[in-house]
């Protein structure tokens, strides 16, 4: 499943290597990184992702289709 994990503000770039790595090796793949925010598209296992929401420092969402009217 694809999450998108994002940093909260003020949030160190230690902590989005560190969160990247945790990612990475609960056999996460990253699929894209943000430019914009700290954060970045994860390919990760469903029954894994309690790992990265234990982190204070981000926030995790499963990706979704956005629609207009």
């Amino acid at each position: 499943m694809l999450y998108n994990v994002t940093l909260k503000e003020g949030a160190s770039p230690e902590e989005l290597s560190k969160a990247k790595d945790t990612a990475r090796s609960q056999g996460g793949d990253i699929k894209h990184e943000f430019t914009l925010i700290k954060g970045f598209t994860v390919d990760f296992p469903k029954d894994q992702v309690g790992v990265l929401e234990t982190n204070d420092h981000i926030h995790v969402e499963q990706d979704a289709g956005v629609t207009t009217q």
